[in-house]
């Protein structure tokens, strides 16, 4: 108990600390928000292509990755990874609207995970001012995850860049509020 008890009042030093930088990260969030939520099928397509060309990329460097290994037992397993991840992305390139469906169908996930994360870092934070602004953060992210899913496959016009800027947006504030608080407490 007493190592839990350290252990908060360590994270609270360390935000204390660096509150300018949970403001910053902050107020960058919320902007970033802001501009994700003022466009969301430009950023839903532009989002599908640089994931596209991160895929493609990264699996030619796989490849490369895996005859540097020949020999060895990686080498397969390599191979074949960078081969699909160079497929996956000449594919979603192509047909940029499968692959927002697909990535669509990843971001429920990946939010409903964000979510469950940030609600429970919220209850390890609970001691310091503005926790419940981290919890609101993952309530929100759980239920954007939730609400993309049942909207599929509709809300994978909208969903990456609309979703993405609340989400965003939302961290944004809780940031803010983590690092007002923080400095508030510095005295």
């Amino acid at each position: 108990m007493a190592d839990a008890l350290q252990a908060v009042e360590d994270m609270k030093a360390k935000i204390q600390e660096n509150w300018g930088w949970f403001l910053a990260l902050g107020v960058a969030l919320v902007i970033g928000g802001i501009i994700l939520i003022a466009a969301p099928l430009a950023t839903s397509i532009a989002v599908t292509i640089l994931i596209a060309a991160v895929l493609f990329i990264g699996g030619l460097v796989q490849i490369y990755n895996a005859f540097k290994t020949k020999g060895t037992s990686s080498f397969l397993w390599n191979l074949i990874t960078g081969i699909v991840a160079v497929i996956g992305g000449i594919l979603i390139y192509v047909n940029p609207i499968v692959g927002a469906f697909t990535l669509t169908l990843l971001l429920a996930a990946i939010f409903a995970a964000q979510g469950i994360s940030q609600i429970l870092l919220a209850f390890k934070l609970k001691p310091h001012e503005g926790w419940v602004w981290v919890l609101i953060a993952g309530v929100v992210s759980l239920a954007a995850g939730i609400m993309i899913w049942m909207d599929l496959p509709g809300s994978a016009s909208w969903a990456l860049g609309l979703i993405a800027g609340v989400s965003v947006l939302v961290n944004g504030w809780s940031y803010i509020a983590i690092a007002l608080a923080a400095r508030a407490s510095k005295g």
